[in-house]
């Protein structure tokens, strides 16, 4: 999985940098008579030619033109910040669940639930409700509420395995129904880590696993969890979610089924995963494009169970927002309709292999259809539909408390602090970044009254 994928928790320290800037009354475009509007978003070349071909269609269908700006991932944060503390706000532009409550705070976004209930292009029933739930915001609870934004997508983060790998060690391809359970995953892996050419150093490894995207599955599955259901505190310091990280820590310092630190550093996990070096590696639907073109043959599984037998996984999304300063609100709504909720525009995104079908209408129809890898396409849909859960700062005003898990967790991961002990040193730390996250968000909510 390429890192440079994941940059949703740093947008949680931009949207709190906008709150001091301020946004502008103007919507970066000039009317000159003619409507145009400006689409901001992040994405590689395939996602790029995905959405011009989408855009060219409405441009050609309404009249109104659209001025693309695209950025990589890594900038897109800090552009949207620029262009905000320049009053030059886009008309249309990617936002992620956990800037919603600074967005909407701050006066950047649109409210756009009376469009979306007078217009005939959204049917809310019919696009994934965890999707439109990220975006809702009633000024004190996120996912109730006034809509803010539309998901471009959901990402439900599967689990892929290497099926020649499998087939080339003479193991059983796993159940694509039934998840390994611990023992089972860990026996796997040690038979598929080798030394293939007998030089004495391993060529091929059972997993790769980065941490700050993978652990959730193996927390969940134990029965564990970050935070406690009324968001208030902070519930790392339990003996499931320690069992559980120092499992995942041991798959390296105990095991040695993962490349170490140093083999990493020669090739990262992504590319020894791409070079067919590692049998089990997570997947996300915007891989696809690039997976299917992999000399080898893989497939989707569900994430190994832990003490609950029951899998797990966490479901990322983009949304799609509005400009709370656009000049053009009836076509800004139209255009963010247009990119989620079109049947042709999900086609043309889907062909692209950069994402799951938005409109569960569609969804099912694209996996009896499906003649590419992976043959188990089902079980992206089993994740968004069934067991997928959110990433556990979606919800909250920032994810300082979240991100401070990771901050110091690599002797963990080294193999010279316990996990129980790590948790238990980390607990009160991240509880005092949610306790601030919380205070700041009833300071917001009563000031937005």
């Amino acid at each position: 999985m390429k890192k440079s994928r994941f940059t949703a928790i740093a947008s949680g320290v931009l949207a709190a940098t906008l709150l001091l800037t301020g946004c502008g009354s103007g919507s970066g475009n000039e009317d000159s008579g003619e409507k145009t509007l400006t689409f901001m978003f992040r994405g590689g070349e395939d996602e790029k030619k995905a959405y011009q071909t989408a855009i060219d269609k409405y441009t050609a269908d309404t009249g109104v033109k659209v001025k693309v700006i695209s950025t990589t991932a890594e900038e897109y944060a800090t552009k949207l910040k620029a262009a905000v503390a320049g009053r030059q706000v886009p008309d249309v532009f990617y936002i992620d669940p956990g800037s919603v409550q600074n967005f909407v705070n701050s006066g950047v976004v649109m409210d756009m639930t009376e469009y979306i209930e007078k217009s005939d292009a959204i049917d809310l029933d019919d696009i994934w409700a965890y999707g439109v739930d990220s975006y809702r915001y009633d000024g004190q609870v996120q996912g109730q509420g006034s809509i803010y934004a539309l998901p471009k997508d959901i990402g439900p983060f599967s689990f892929g395995y290497n099926k020649t790998m499998f087939e080339e060690a003479g193991i059983p391809l796993p159940d694509k129904d039934t998840p390994l359970t611990w023992d089972e995953f860990l026996d796997i892996n040690k038979q598929l880590t080798k030394d293939n050419d007998g030089d004495g150093k391993l060529d091929q490894w059972g997993t790769g696993l980065n941490v700050t995207w993978n652990l959730q599955a193996f927390v969940w599955s134990n029965g564990a969890d970050w935070i406690s259901e009324d968001g208030k505190t902070v519930t790392v310091d339990t003996p499931e979610f320690a069992e559980a990280l120092q499992y995942f820590a041991d798959l390296d310092t105990k095991h040695h089924v993962t490349p170490s630190i140093a083999e990493a550093q020669t090739l990262d996990t992504y590319q020894r995963w791409m070079k067919g070096e590692i049998g089990f590696f997570p997947i996300a639907p915007w891989d696809l494009s690039t997976y299917r073109e992999l000399d080898f043959e893989w497939d989707l599984i569900p994430y190994p169970a832990g003490k609950t037998g029951e899998t797990a996984s966490w479901v990322g999304t983009l949304g799609i927002a509005s400009s709370a300063t656009t000049k053009h609100p009836q076509e800004a709504v139209d255009l963010v309709a247009y990119l989620t909720a079109n049947a042709d525009t999900q086609k043309t995104l889907v062909d692209a292999g950069i994402q799951i079908p938005n409109m569960k209408s569609v969804a099912d129809q694209w996996v009896a259809e499906n003649t590419l890898m992976p043959a188990n396409l089902q079980e992206f849909l089993d994740v968004a539909k069934d067991y997928g859960r959110a990433l556990p700062a979606n919800k909250t005003y920032s994810a300082e408390w979240y991100d401070e898990l990771y901050t110091n967790i690599q002797p963990v991961l080294d193999g010279k602090v316990t996990a129980a002990d790590y948790l238990k040193e980390a607990q009160p730390k991240m509880q005092a970044f949610l306790d601030q996250a919380n205070e700041r968000a009833a300071q917001a909510a009563a000031a937005n009254k």
